[in-house]
């Protein structure tokens, strides 16, 4: 994409859900429209019956023996909300698979709502509630006068969208949105308004429609909207109807210029919608009307601030029926005009006929299908529409129907982004019309650093055994995201919960060997008990100082980098050294001995170790306490608070020039007690590190001798990288008094 787009007014999609005909999930869903799959089947006469169907009617003449359905609509995870077992009987299935899936576009979206900070809106609608009347009623819940109350917060549909910011914990606005089969659409366009208006920060938007007798195949009359051969043939020769179905299509909405900051994914941008109603300018309540689509249309496109001939796509409402296809393409084709010369034609499908109507889902399934096309750069067919209705004159129009899975190259002009149109038309005539365009290009990611940790949780450990089969199966993908990204979303943009596992990875086929075998040494399984356990910091001395001992660390974490350059600048003031180039850059024998001087060795020790606990922290591993050793005690007291980092620099600068001045020295850890050294002349005990753990210190040729003493005795010793004889008497003429500042 060449264009900038206006990240202060536009709303970029990051996150999807869905339940749809032949799809558990969006990535489903995305397969089957590009493999051209119709998900309308016919119904076997078994479970027509188990789902209520009289026997006898199997042989009306009217009666279509087709669904387009969703599996397990009887299922729900009651336990992981919260519900109970009676609450979860009484629930309508369209209450329960719309929080589902709002938990899980929450997800896709790599957005953990307990630790986001702002407010989460939600927006959806459902379907007449089915469930209540074939369900509940004939089993005479209200009898029990204690379970009344309870059946209508589970059934009505004014509580679909305040039950998910309940269970979710969602503080942002949240309120049942009802147009007909515009729902979903109309959810999307209040609340991109909502953003816009900064009521929220990140919203949920869209709609369910579950209707538990579609297993019974449905009844088709001569005028009606439904489609006698089961299957619905938008803007095609033989199409007669549609056939309804059962859905769930649920997006993640965050305004542009928050999703680039904080590097969101991004599937596609709105840029403009618009609503309105026909008003009573048509035939009947259920009517289209062309003056209304037409309006809606030119004035979403108004609202993107764009021209109609700069629109390569639009999914349409596309139902299918002899009444409203004509008047669609009517009204679209008096927005959008003549096309001017050389651009070419726009593109036209409906995602109905893949998946049948799915009503107060029928919006965001479009949208999300609208979105994909725009992120995969590809145009999937929209099916039964290779004979074009005789009625609709297509050939003066500046559409034509997309027959066949398709790339899409470019916008419609050079330099422009790809853009399309999405229309969602609701019985009783609220009309709504959102205008996308393809996802900014997104910046080089940094280079894939190795290893990665990879984090999972769940609340069960059955769960937790489903989520690693699933982590496993999305990195064996054709086309994984990139190992690093995976690991921050698993880190930061999931909840945890008490069942976790974690896995330090070298790459992705190391990740896929090693998630194949859950069972593994190297796959780290907990059981968290709730107890929260506390962190400590402890920050070493001098002696283990090196050339080149942070580069990677260096050059791979900006956290790292920031805080570290912090405190070389505040050294090179002081000093003229450059601790970058000295000590994560440089490399040799060479720069080894220069670290070894006491005047470069504490700055240096004091930088790392800052710029180290800056980064835990930066990863949210927060010290309850903090502890040092000699130069480390400056570093935690400087954490701490005790002072700001330029006084612990100045601090540190001047103790190791002090200290530099010294006459040489040397330390040495023994592999044994104290008691057992039986030290003496000028040499002695430095640090008790524990049991048999012994730093002693002393003159150069004292330590040598002394050295050569444990060799004969057969005691493991270690010469320490240090060029003084720290923690002994020889340090005893060192004082720091304030006349030294500076």
């Amino acid at each position: 994409m060449t264009q900038r787009q206006n990240t202060a007014t536009h709303i970029a999609i990051v996150g999807m859900a869905g339940r749809l005909p032949g799809a558990r999930t969006v990535a489903d869903y995305w397969r089957n429209l590009c493999d051209g799959v119709e998900s309308i089947r016919q119904l076997s006469t078994e479970e027509m019956v188990a789902a209520g169907l009289d026997p006898e009617q199997l042989a009306d003449p009217h009666h279509v023996p087709v669904g387009a359905l969703i599996d397990d609509v009887d299922r729900f995870d009651a336990s992981f909300f919260g519900v109970s077992g009676r609450e979860a009987e009484l629930m309508d299935p369209q209450q329960r698979l719309f929080l589902e899936c709002a938990w899980e576009a929450l997800e896709d979206a790599g957005c953990d709502p307990g630790r986001f900070d702002g407010a989460i809106g939600t927006f959806g609608g459902a379907n007449f509630d089915s469930y209540l009347t074939r369900n509940l009623l004939p089993a005479d819940v209200f009898e029990d006068k204690s379970a009344t109350l309870q059946a209508i917060l589970s059934n009505d549909k004014d509580y679909l969208a305040t039950r998910v910011a309940y269970k979710l914990d969602l503080r942002g606005p949240a309120y049942t949105v009802q147009s007909g089969c515009s729902t979903s659409l109309l959810a999307v366009h209040l609340a991109c308004h909502s953003l816009l208006n900064y009521e929220c920060d990140i919203a949920l938007a869209g709609g369910v429609a579950i209707d538990v007798g579609r297993a019974e195949g449905y009844w088709a009359h001569e005028g009606g909207v439904h489609a006698p051969d089961g299957h619905c043939r938008a803007f095609g020769a033989d199409a007669k109807g549609t056939v309804f179905g059962n859905g769930v299509a649920v997006v993640v909405l965050k305004r542009l210029a928050d999703a680039l900051e904080d590097g969101d994914s991004i599937s596609a941008v709105v840029i403009g919608s618009a609503v309105n109603n026909d008003g009573a300018v048509k035939v009947g309540f259920t009517a289209p009307s062309v003056s209304g689509q037409s309006a809606v249309v030119a004035e979403a496109l108004a609202d993107a601030g764009v021209t109609a001939d700069t629109i390569g796509y639009v999914e349409a409402h596309g139902t299918g029926t002899p009444l409203g296809d004509p008047i669609e393409i009517e009204a679209l084709t008096q927005a959008f005009g003549r096309r001017p010369p050389g651009v070419p034609k726009c593109a036209i499908g409906s995602v109905k006929s893949n998946v049948g109507h799915l009503d107060c889902a029928a919006g965001a399934a479009g949208l999300i299908k609208a979105a994909l096309a725009l992120r995969h750069q590809l145009l999937p067919a929209s099916l039964h529409a290779t004979s074009v209705n005789p009625k609709i004159p297509f050939a003066a129009s500046p559409f034509v129907v997309n027959q066949r899975l398709t790339p899409w190259t470019a916008g419609t002009r050079p330099g422009l982004p790809r853009r399309a149109g999405v229309s969602s038309f609701g019985m009783g005539g609220t009309n709504v019309h959102v205008v996308l365009e393809e996802p900014p290009t997104a910046p080089s990611a940094p280079p894939n650093r190795e290893p990665q940790l990879l984090v999972w949780s769940a609340r069960t450990a059955e769960a937790l055994d489903q989520a690693t089969r699933r982590l496993c199966d999305a990195l064996s993908a054709d086309a994984p995201a990139e190992l690093a990204d995976v690991a921050h979303t698993l880190q930061v943009g999931r909840s945890v919960f008490a069942y976790r596992r974690a896995l330090a990875v070298g790459g992705l086929t190391d990740a896929r060997t090693a998630l194949a075998d859950p069972e593994g040494i190297r796959i780290r399984s907990h059981h968290h008990d709730g107890v929260s356990r506390r962190v400590a910091f402890l920050f070493p001395g001098q002696g283990s100082q090196y050339a080149g001992m942070c580069r990677e660390l260096y050059e791979a974490e900006p956290a790292f980098r920031e805080a570290f350059d912090a405190c070389a600048r505040a050294v090179r003031s002081l000093t003229g050294d450059d601790l970058a180039a000295r000590v994560c850059l440089a490399s040799g024998e060479a720069a080894d001995a220069a670290l070894m001087q006491t005047a470069l060795a504490q700055p240096a020790l004091f930088a790392v170790e800052y710029a180290l606990a800056r980064l835990w922290m930066s990863w949210g591993v927060t010290p309850a306490a903090m502890i040092g050793h000699s130069l480390g005690e400056f570093v935690a007291a400087c954490l701490a608070g005790v002072f700001p980092l330029s006084d612990a620099i100045r601090l540190v600068v001047v103790r190791g020039r002090l200290m530099q001045d010294l006459p040489e020295g040397a330390m040495t850890a023994v592999a044994a007690d104290a008691d057992a050294l039986a030290l003496d002349g000028a040499l002695g005990v430095a640090a008790l590190n524990g049991r048999g753990a012994t730093v002693v210190s002393g003159p150069l040729d004292e330590i040598a001798r002394f050295e050569m003493s444990l060799t004969a005795r057969g005691i493991a010793w270690r010469r320490l990288r240090t060029s003084h004889a720290f923690h002994s008497s020889m340090v005893g003429a060192v004082s720091i008094h304030a006349s030294t500042r500076g």
